[in-house]
């Protein structure tokens, strides 16, 4: 069998679709800010469905919508013939992705949808096509050279995933959707690790050693000894953080002294220590460590910042699959 230089035929795949993209991006006008404020004002659900590989990327975009605060679910339209127009209410935007815009099984969804004056945003390629007449909003994306004879669709899916993801994208910024707001979608997992708060794994209360700055060091060093974290925050009358001392700190103070638990200890402490606020994300948190070359963080409240609330340590996020 004739060796082929299958990496040739990659590359060609690849510029072919990126010449795709590059035709879709230039095409993007008002249309598209039309489609994102509907889908913004949508009270109910966003429903895609598509014929074929189109169906299959209309599961995806439906996904994506759904997993960034737009509920969202995407229909067979084969099965839409036989009873699942049941599933679309009139209050729901109705978005139907097809190359051609004419193909057989989406006649019966369009009529239904013109009929019950569903909002209809189509994604198609022609414009004399059934679907680009019928459709409330017309996303008309350029035709494209496909890929593998010149007819798989390729070139033409790419563009139809973008275009999705555009408008899913879109409607998260317009409706001020936040990491705080995608969590909650993404409770678990990897995603669902990347998105905790220091908050969520700070260590709190009676657990937390706090020390004034006039007592003694052999006071600290019972409380360090007590408290297992190799830490402890030093405080001022008035409870407002003034230092922190760990460790490390004392390994190196007893190099140079014998006397350390007789001294103050605002004498020997850290000023100004590092902190991060309780709404931080712990990836962050574990950033700063890395960068500072240190295990522990003060965490401060996100209104008062001379407050602190907490520590986070490095084994409470490495523990959480936080990387």
């Amino acid at each position: 069998m004739k060796k082929r230089n299958y990496k040739k035929i990659a590359k060609e795949v690849i510029e072919l679709e990126i010449k795709a993209l590059q035709k879709l991006k230039n095409s993007i006008n008002n249309s598209f800010n039309d489609a994102v404020e509907a889908i913004s004002r949508c009270q109910s659900k966003v429903i895609l469905c598509g014929v074929g590989k189109s169906g299959l990327i209309a599961a995806k975009i439906s996904a994506t919508f759904s997993s960034v605060g737009t509920p969202s679910f995407s229909l067979s339209a084969n099965d839409c013939s036989h009873g699942d127009l049941g599933s679309i209410s009139k209050k729901d935007i109705l978005i139907l992705i097809s190359y051609s815009g004419s193909t057989e099984e989406l006649k019966n969804i369009i009529k239904y949808a013109n009929r019950n004056k569903i909002t209809l945003i189509g994604i198609m390629s022609k414009r004399n096509s059934i679907l680009y007449k019928a459709s409330d909003i017309k996303l008309l994306i350029p035709e494209v050279t496909e890929a593998g004879l010149g007819i798989v669709p390729t070139s033409s899916t790419i563009n139809q995933l973008s275009i999705g993801d555009a408008l899913a994208i879109s409607a998260l910024n317009q409706k001020n959707i936040n990491k705080k707001d995608f969590k909650k979608f993404h409770p678990s997992g990897n995603l669902g690790a990347k998105l905790r708060i220091v908050e969520e794994l700070m260590i709190t209360g009676d657990k937390v050693p706090f020390i004034n700055e006039n007592l003694k060091m052999k006071k600290a060093l019972q409380i360090i000894s007590k408290k297992k974290l190799g830490i402890i925050i030093v405080q001022n009358n008035k409870k407002i953080t003034v230092g922190i001392i760990t460790d490390g700190q004392i390994r190196r103070f007893n190099e140079r002294s014998t006397n350390i638990q007789n001294l103050t200890v605002k004498k020997v402490m850290t000023k100004n220590p590092i902190s991060i606020s309780k709404d931080a994300l712990a990836e962050k948190a574990l950033s700063i460590m890395n960068n500072k070359k240190i295990t522990s963080l003060c965490v401060k409240d996100s209104l008062k910042k001379n407050k602190i609330i907490g520590i986070i340590h490095i084994h409470n996020i490495l523990a959480n699959n936080i990387q």
